[in-house]
């Protein structure tokens, strides 16, 4: 499973990473988990709002940052 966060580096983002660490970590998946800052390459998703979750090259969540258990949801579902 490949999971990228999608942002700049806001404090939003940041925790969203965060997040997603921990849920992939509880659910025992394995993961690559990469950070996206670059500009255009977050504009290429689609999206207008970040931090954006990309699960296997599909945006799954723009614009908000949910919670760990929400996350372990998420994840499950596109798994």
């Amino acid at each position: 499973m490949e999971i990228k966060i999608l942002g700049t580096g806001c404090a939003n983002c940041k925790t969203l990473e965060k997040g997603i660490l921990i849920a992939v970590e509880d659910l025992k998946i394995d993961a690559k988990v990469e950070k996206v800052e670059d500009i255009i390459k977050i504009m290429g998703y689609g999206i207008m709002k970040t931090p954006g979750l990309v699960i296997n090259e599909k945006v799954v969540l723009s614009g908000r940052v949910p919670s760990v258990s929400e996350l372990k949801e998420i994840i499950a579902k596109h798994q």
